[in-house]
């Protein structure tokens, strides 16, 4: 439950940056009619500029794109896995670091804030933030996909390493690929991902309620810049959180697209391509410019709290009529396995399964940094009044759990299906399709299925709301609550950039552009590793 007080007033001792830099002094503000526009002058016009360039170029030239797109995505991952592994476990280190630390007494908010949420309320938010779609198409594709590469075992042709089982497989041993399979994946929804989310959500927080900076990504280089933040190095790093955000929700939003037409097809016979994934991206995102000017209380909350519920209900009905037992052992004995594997999986140097690590990791990594400035933002802001040490543990352990939870069900219920029933539909079936064809051997499987499409939509809908929320934040030079017809035209570009990435490419084009934006905002993240140190060194401690 909120206070009602002012988030960016402090309570208790903190120490405070001394600027004469003023929220929104280099804005622009006018009014056109009924609606106003209050932009940050080169932020919102350099971003959107290209932004726009971008959406005309694909169009325009989609017969060359596609090939276009899948070469700089392969160049990307095959010479710079080893940068975003290596920068992924700087994040992890520093969290366990930070929490273990004197640091970790540092409160977010002052030494006498208190939280604005309770732990349950905290909690739920944490998880709701980040993976829904990404929870959904490859909850139970990703423990397959594993599992059956791992089953196979390592082959070579010509010399070279052409499988794309994790690490050295386990060829033949069907328990072992299992734990195998769902070590690999875990790896990837587990404590890298949060850490990279929490590194940025505890910079934004550190600096806006300790700090008294503007709620922006520049605010957090302070130490490192000084007041060269409010120029050009500023803007380019906010122009870069602007591009990583828009990218990343593009490629959420057509993974979503593609699943959400695969189980329409799937279950009434819709037509299923890039045509009705294009018809649903621009009527979701309809639905979605609805939300938006609803606002975030009436828009946004209520639409989060019906998702939570119906992702429950799915959760329940598959614990419930899968393999329960196996659901559960198996939970205590992914969690093991992982942990057992997670340096060789973690490993950014001397890797021969180059095909998981560049084609599954590099993307991950890449595409959870382009998401960090939207979770990121948004943990920052419901976190207020934690001390740093409880921060950490929570944002990566609790969502981290609740990841682990989510994908043992529905990946050990896919791989139980194979192993136990022989039932092959959902590995034989194309990715978007693979949750669907193993709710097609459950119970009540019409039912469920489309509670799975209602859940991909909704998802889709609260997405892209909220990212419309943060990039908007950003690109008004900080201010949370700028004309909503600002919202709107950054909610229709990240429909209309999904549209041209389909058409330009389909999956291979979202990867290849949350790639290419998620490399230079790993430089930012970085840099703010060393800012957020020097930020809390600076601050008083709670006993």
């Amino acid at each position: 439950m909120t206070t009602g007080k002012d988030p960016m007033i402090p309570d208790g001792k903190v120490n405070p940056i001394d600027t004469d830099y003023q929220i929104g002094q280099d804005n622009i503000v006018v009014k056109l009619g009924p609606f106003g526009l209050d932009i940050h002058n080169r932020v919102f016009l350099i971003s959107g500029l290209a932004i726009i360039a971008f959406v005309v170029i694909t169009l325009a030239f989609g017969s060359y794109a596609g090939p276009a797109f899948a070469a700089l995505r392969n160049s990307l991952t095959a010479n710079l896995d080893w940068f975003f592994i290596s920068a992924a476990n700087i994040f992890v280190l520093l969290c366990l670091a930070l929490i273990i630390s004197p640091l970790g007494k540092v409160r977010l908010g002052g030494t006498e804030a208190i939280p604005d949420f309770t732990y349950v309320g905290w909690f739920s938010m944490l998880f709701a933030a980040g993976m829904g779609i990404g929870l959904m198409f490859y909850g139970v594709s990703e423990p397959l996909t594993h599992f059956g590469t791992a089953l196979n075992g390592v082959e070579f042709a010509d010399g070279e390493r052409v499988d794309w089982a994790p690490l050295g497989g386990a060829a033949g041993d069907t328990a072992a690929a299992a734990k195998l399979g769902m070590a690999a994946t875990i790896f990837h929804w587990a404590l890298h991902p949060w850490a990279i989310y929490a590194i940025l959500a505890l910079g934004l927080a550190l600096f806006s309620f300790n700090k008294g900076l503007p709620l922006t990504i520049r605010s957090v280089f302070y130490p490192i810049l000084g007041e060269r933040v409010w120029g050009w190095p500023g803007h380019i790093i906010d122009i870069l959180a602007v591009f990583a955000t828009l990218f990343g929700l593009a490629t959420s939003l057509g993974i979503g697209a593609s699943q959400a037409s695969a189980g329409l097809h799937y279950l009434f016979g819709l037509p299923s391509g890039t045509t009705t994934e294009v018809i649903l991206i621009i009527v979701i995102t309809a639905l979605a410019l609805i939300s938006v000017i609803a606002g975030l209380e009436a828009g946004v909350k209520r639409l989060s709290e019906i998702n939570m519920l119906l992702a429950a209900m799915l959760l329940l009905f598959v614990i419930i009529v899968g393999p329960t037992l196996a659901i559960f052992t198996g939970f205590a004995e992914n969690v093991v396995s992982y942990v057992q594997h997670l340096p060789a999986l973690a490993n950014p140097i001397g890797r021969e399964d180059t095909n998981y690590a560049q084609g599954w990791t590099t993307f991950y990594w890449a595409w959870w940094i382009s998401w960090s400035p939207f979770v990121g933002m948004f943990i920052a802001r419901v976190s207020r009044g934690r001390t740093v040490r409880e921060f950490l543990i929570s944002v990566l352990l609790i969502p981290s759990l609740a990841c682990v939870f989510w994908m043992t069900v529905f990946g050990s219920t896919a791989i139980d299906q194979v192993v136990n029933d022989g039932y092959n539909a959902a590995v034989e079936a194309d990715l978007p399709l693979q949750l669907f064809a193993m709710l097609d051997a459950l119970p009540l499987a019409q039912i469920s299925s489309f509670i799975a499409i209602i859940l991909v939509i909704v998802f889709f809908i609260t997405s892209s709301d909220s990212g419309s929320l943060v990039i908007d934040t950003i690109a008004a030079g900080g201010k949370v609550n700028a004309p909503t017809v600002q919202r709107v035209f950054w909610c229709t570009f990240e429909g209309l950039v999904a549209i041209a990435l389909l058409i330009g490419g389909g999956l291979t084009a979202l990867q290849a552009m949350a790639v290419s934006t998620g490399l230079p905002f790993t430089l930012v993240l970085l840099a703010a590793c060393v800012a957020i140190v020097k930020g809390l060194m600076s601050e008083p401690r709670v006993p």
